[in-house]
């Protein structure tokens, strides 16, 4: 493959399913991308896409999504912009149909092409022969998974562009693989330009998630005068790896080295070895400089041999799940909602013996507005206002419906208690999550331009078992003069997410000079101290020299995770804020120190 240009230039138009609908139209109006990718997918996106196939075998994609690029198809058409999405979700062959119909009546001759053999239902008896086991507790495949889907790697969407694709509809891959493909197409990458491929890879880890990169949950979000039109990442990546992000002139938002930074440490695990299909990549040293007004170079990423496995995931149903919101008001409100919560789970009981139905599988109350979700560092205990979450697992739907029922009395036994107006909550599946390691030999990916299947194999790589040095537990000893107290945020800035049942919070220090501090104080040990409450697994701590920072991964921190998990923040997105709030020494100097930022509430002595 002749490299068609020396920088190609990749926008991130969506960053999940229900992101906004004007993503598409802002790229466009640069008239500066190559290509232009739609990301759908999630691993609770995959439950609710697999719960809509099985009620309309015509549904199963990102509809919304599709419905987006279609409005735009003539006009990225004439853009001559290409298209890549995993919008197809657990039914790629549907949604092309769809954007394929939207084109013919927008009068726009495009060529769509599908990506699939992700989906592992049809082999199911052959993965248990190989003895399949699921990664973390070793148990077999399950007997009736809902759905089982691969994560795929970038190599199929190269092979649909080489082939003249102007849209590329996947199902499940990692998500960096809708910005790798476009570079292995354009820059003929092979499989042993592995630090190049890192590159693309973080590039696409960068920009999959849309604004979030260029602005959205940074740490210091009023440094944001705006974020109505806050710009898309756009990537303009170059043919060693390497590449710039930035965004569209004149929108809202911030690309500065802290978006960037934070971003990398979304949703990852041990940064020596993020473990992808075509490349393990290696970003412990990556470098970020800041070129330009809304411009960070990206660089320093290295590759070694991908793994001779590949991740897939199963959904499996497990019972069902009601999630209920009552408003408590007044004076003692959170007394008032400690009182509810109680006495409705003593109702339940009730409706359980009077019916003779089996015990609830669990149950999980939360104080939304009481910071109850900050566990003993609560500081909210006078709230007026709060909203009670209360949420019930159990095995029959019809044992959850006869429950229900018996919530909405509570409005007429405690003042101050409103519904919303919102009805009675609907018993929903609860799905658990399921991942398994399954050898690249096995799988076959599918690829169709136009209907028609072109001719396809995965290329011969060389693979291995990562053997990375490990957590970064070493915490040497930093001595602190004249100690005053401050919250974390003050030296430090932070990004949270979800990897299935786990969760993670990426740390990067504000200046050089804090990291050594971090290092003594921020152990995983203090972490675990801090958010244990939350967590019910182990918490281990990853360093990331190149950036100053450092990623705790905290295991069976989400209640089961996604759609799974009872809790509201079932994604884990808050746990970095709360460790931010986390009190730390730091020498009196520092209060003046160029990195340091002023916290909000007021500094403390360490020693009072």
């Amino acid at each position: 493959m002749t490299i068609v240009s020396d920088t190609i230039v990749i926008g991130g138009a969506t960053g999940a399913w229900g992101d906004t609908s004007f993503g598409g139209q802002q790229l466009l109006s640069t008239a500066r991308c190559d290509f232009i990718i739609f990301e759908a997918l999630a691993e609770i996106t995959m439950g609710i896409l697999t719960r809509a196939r099985g009620k309309d075998p015509s549904l199963g994609y990102a509809t919304d999504i599709i419905e987006m690029m279609g409005r735009d198809i003539a006009a990225h058409h004439g853009h001559g912009t290409r298209i890549i999405t995993n919008a197809g979700g657990v039914n790629p062959t549907a949604a092309a149909d769809r954007l394929d119909a939207m084109a013919r009546a927008a009068g726009a001759d495009i060529r769509i092409a599908t990506v699939q053999g992700d989906d592992l239902m049809g082999r199911l008896d052959a993965l248990r022969e190989m003895g399949v086991t699921e990664m973390s507790s070793g148990a077999l495949l399950p007997d009736t998974p809902l759905s089982m889907n691969a994560y795929l790697g970038a190599r199929p969407i190269a092979a649909a562009l080489d082939a003249g694709a102007d849209v590329v509809i996947t199902g499940r891959c990692v998500d960096s693989a809708l910005a790798l493909g476009p570079l292995i197409h354009a820059f003929g990458w092979g499989p042993t330009d592995r630090d190049a491929l890192s590159g693309g890879s973080l590039a696409g880890h960068l920009i999959e998630c849309g604004p979030q990169a260029t602005g959205g949950l940074l740490t210091d979000w009023e440094d944001l005068s705006s974020i109505e039109n806050i710009g898309c990442p756009i990537a303009e990546c170059r043919s060693d790896g390497s590449f710039v992000l930035t965004k569209p002139a004149s929108t809202d938002g911030l690309v500065d080295e802290r978006t960037v930074a934070e971003q990398l440490l979304y949703e990852i695990g041990d940064p020596e070895a993020y473990l992808l299909p075509d490349v393990s990549c290696d970003w412990r040293n990556v470098q970020l400089s800041q070129v330009g007004e809304d411009r960070v170079l990206v660089s320093g990423a290295r590759g070694t041999p991908p793994p001779p496995t590949l991740k897939a995931c199963a959904q499996v149903l497990d019972g069902f799940k009601i999630k209920a919101l009552m408003l408590i008001a007044g004076r003692d409100a959170v007394r008032k909602a400690e009182r509810v919560a109680v006495n409705v789970l003593e109702r339940v009981d009730r409706v359980i013996a009077r019916e003779d139905l089996s015990p609830l599988r669990a149950h999980d109350i939360e104080l939304l507005g009481a910071e109850s979700t900050y566990g003993p560092h609560s500081r909210a205990r006078q709230t007026r206002e709060l909203m009670l979450k209360i949420a019930l697992h159990h095995d029959d739907r019809r044992a959850l419906g006869k429950i229900v029922r018996e919530l909405v009395s509570f409005g007429l036994t405690m003042p101050g208690i409103s519904g919303g107006g919102a009805g009675l909550a609907r018993p929903t599946p609860l799905l658990r999550l399921r991942s398994f390691l399954v050898a690249r030999e096995h799988f076959r990916p599918v690829v169709t331009l136009a209907g028609q299947a072109i001719d396809y194999s995965e290329p011969q790589v060389e693979t291995a078992i990562a053997s990375p040095h490990g957590p970064s537990e070493s915490s040497t000893h930093f001595d602190v003069d004249d100690p005053v107290e401050v919250p974390l945020i003050a030296i430090a800035h932070a990004r949270s997410g979800d990897k299935g049942a786990d969760s993670n919070i990426g740390v990067r220090a504000r200046h050089p000079d804090f990291v050594p501090l971090l290092r003594a104080q921020l152990s995983a040990n203090v972490v675990a101290t801090h958010l244990a409450h939350r967590i019910d697994g182990p918490v281990v701590r990853y360093e990331l020299p190149g950036i100053d920072a450092f990623n705790f991964v905290l295991r069976d921190s989400l209640g089961g995770g996604g759609i799974a998990s009872l809790r509201f923040d079932a994604q884990g997105k808050a746990h970095a804020q709360q460790l931010l709030d986390m009190p730390i020494a730091v020498p009196r100097g520092w209060l003046q120190h160029e990195g340091f930022r002023n916290p909000k509430p007021a500094i403390h002595d360490a020693s009072e």
